[in-house]
């Protein structure tokens, strides 16, 4: 297992580890980075019917270990046992956090990421029904927006992220905003 402490000090340096093929763990902190401008958020038309049509219920923090496992049931996965193991910690110690999504009482999808004062650092989401895993990440966005979160990582962009607002910065204004962000007194 990756000492807690070493994860949180990589967080707030902006680095983030992955296991790779071989189960070893590496750590990377790419350039471009990517984010998701909380105050940018763009909810698609067909994902803002979703949402008013209520097929689901979001919860937080309710199954954390099924959600980090969930993401790490796929065949490119850099989730293994000592990353579950590492993240299962830290939300013991209130750092890692999950948001799920619900449909008749079933995991239908979710996310979960690491909370550093007011950053919080996007891992991974899954979904077993079609649109659950944005219904989770519009339901964190709220959350974040709620407790004045004011960074959102996503590590790298893709066309996925994109279709939310998902941006690249440098590492250096990544950086910049990484240092103001994890000092606000935010409580996920």
């Amino acid at each position: 297992m990756i000492d807690p402490e070493l994860l949180l000090q990589g967080y707030r340096l902006g680095v983030f580890p992955m296991a790779m093929e071989n189960d070893s763990i590496q750590w990377f902190s790419p350039d471009p980075r990517a984010i998701l401008p909380l105050e940018d958020f763009h909810v698609p038309h067909a994902l803002r019917r979703l949402v008013r049509k209520k097929l689901f219920e979001t919860t937080k923090n309710n199954a954390f270990s099924k959600v980090i496992e969930a993401c790490a049931e796929r065949d490119d996965t850099w989730i293994n046992l000592e990353i579950i193991e590492s993240y299962m910690r830290l939300h013991e110690l209130g750092y890692a956090h999950s948001v799920e999504a619900w449909q008749e009482g079933s995991l239908a999808g979710g996310l979960y990421g690491v909370a550093v004062g007011g950053a919080f650092f996007g891992e991974s989401m899954f979904h077993h029904v079609t649109g659950a895993s944005k219904i989770a990440l519009v339901a964190l966005v709220e959350h974040l927006r709620a407790r004045k979160f004011a960074l959102l990582d996503t590590q790298w962009l893709t066309p996925h992220l994109q279709q939310f607002g998902g941006i690249e910065i440098s590492r250096e204004h990544y950086l910049r905003l990484l240092r103001r962000a994890i000092e606000l007194p935010c409580r996920f």
